[in-house]
């Protein structure tokens, strides 16, 4: 960190303390709902989520080749297969919009095109096969099936924008990746597969989340995930002890310990901030009322289905939260188009997920990135809602 960035936090904390009226009942709520949304997210999603995703990261930059990513996710890959895969990689992890960061972070470091990338940052979170079920379920079968086809569109048309008005860039780092030598496969393809699926498994079985009200197979793998989670850990330890030296292991947890102290910060700061403005989901304790969201979203005008785009863009939804969220809006007055609009914006992006993506890769990638998904949520809603008005 810079000199005068130290000084501009100093300063913008001082003056926080100094000015913020903390004994007016609103902003001492609001503060209050920050803490406790911070509290939720960390009970919640750090440890059964964030870690196993951070180690997953960590061994994607240690034990993936550059030459292996840029053969999926480089941009001289075939875009048929690098965005086949990225557009899909949602409905293999059930992550939310936070917890897929690491995973971006990852494959970007390694060399994905930025198409590829952004696919995948958008997808991740996206296509979560639980998540569309439970839409179906629960909002109406039409809402589920309009929400898993518009988010592998999304995906792709997203990544293939970004790697349209970045092409030049991406021309010249695919040259710049042709030049590197080839790197030497320590273990065998089948090898890296079986440990990186390992380590998948156990981030898809420790986030798992029971619905409210689930029943059958979902809630049987619920009762006894963590059985899973134990014979998975024997499983990686074992993997580890036979198959990686004592270097590869310490330049494991290195990277992992990397990607952690880039990513936290960022997300507690932005969780802390969603948490003062908007409270967390189905709680009016924030600084802006819930009142003022429920109705500016009935209908299906271009501003209800952009107010619904953004908000959703801006708040943060945990894994399958936001699906209850829109059963109680829905069922006062919001419209379905606004309802799909926020289903594609709200899971794939948050405040904290903005923050982390800006440092990745920039201001102006970022900026292009959040514009893209808010004015194709709005144009879907807008789509949808004249088929399905009610």
């Amino acid at each position: 960190m810079k000199e005068w960035h130290k000084l501009v936090l100093i300063i913008g904390v001082f003056l926080a303390a100094y000015l913020i009226p903390f004994d007016n009942p609103l902003v001492a709520a609001s503060v209050l709902e920050a803490f406790h949304m911070l509290q939720e997210y960390a009970r919640e999603h750090v440890l059964y989520c964030l870690i196993p995703a951070f180690f997953i990261a960590g061994a994607i930059a240690n034990f993936i080749s550059q030459g292996a990513v840029l053969r999926y996710f480089g941009g001289g890959a075939p875009k048929w297969l690098a965005y086949s895969v990225a557009s899909v990689s949602g409905s293999v992890l059930a992550v939310c919009s936070c917890t897929v960061l690491p995973l971006f972070s990852g494959i970007w470091k390694k060399g994905a095109g930025i198409g590829p990338a952004c696919a995948f940052l958008y997808a991740g979170p996206a296509i979560n096969v639980l998540a569309i079920i439970l839409t179906a379920r629960v909002l109406g079968w039409q809402l589920g099936l309009a929400r898993a086809v518009g988010a592998v569109i999304f995906a792709i048309v997203i990544g293939l924008l970004m790697a349209f008005f970045y092409r030049q860039e991406e021309t010249e780092k695919t040259k710049a990746a042709m030049n590197l030598p080839e790197q030497e496969e320590p273990r065998s393809p089948v090898q890296n597969l079986f440990f990186f699926s390992v380590l998948i498994l156990i981030l898809i079985f420790a986030a798992w989340g029971r619905p409210e009200g689930a029943i059958g197979f979902w809630a049987l793998v619920f009762s006894v995930k963590w059985y899973f989670v134990l014979i998975l850990l024997g499983i990686l330890a074992f993997m580890l002890v036979r198959w990686f030296d004592g270097e590869e292991r310490l330049a494991w947890v290195d990277s992992t310990w990397d990607f952690a102290k880039q990513i936290l910060p960022l997300l507690f700061a932005g969780v802390l901030i969603a948490g003062l403005l908007m409270g967390r989901p189905g709680m009016e304790a924030g600084l802006i009322p819930a009142g003022i969201v429920e109705t500016l979203v009935g209908g299906n005008s271009l501003k209800a289905n952009l107010f619904a785009s953004v908000v959703g863009a801006f708040m943060y939804f945990a894994t399958l939260t936001e699906v209850p969220i829109l059963q109680g809006l829905l069922g006062q007055g919001m419209g379905q188009g606004p309802a799909l609009a926020l289903l594609l914006a709200g899971p794939a992006l948050s405040l904290p997920n903005m923050l982390v993506i800006r440092s990745i890769l920039g201001t102006k990638k970022t900026t292009v990135f959040i514009l893209l998904v808010v004015a194709m949520a709005t144009l879907s809603g807008l789509i949808y809602g004249s088929f399905f008005p009610i």
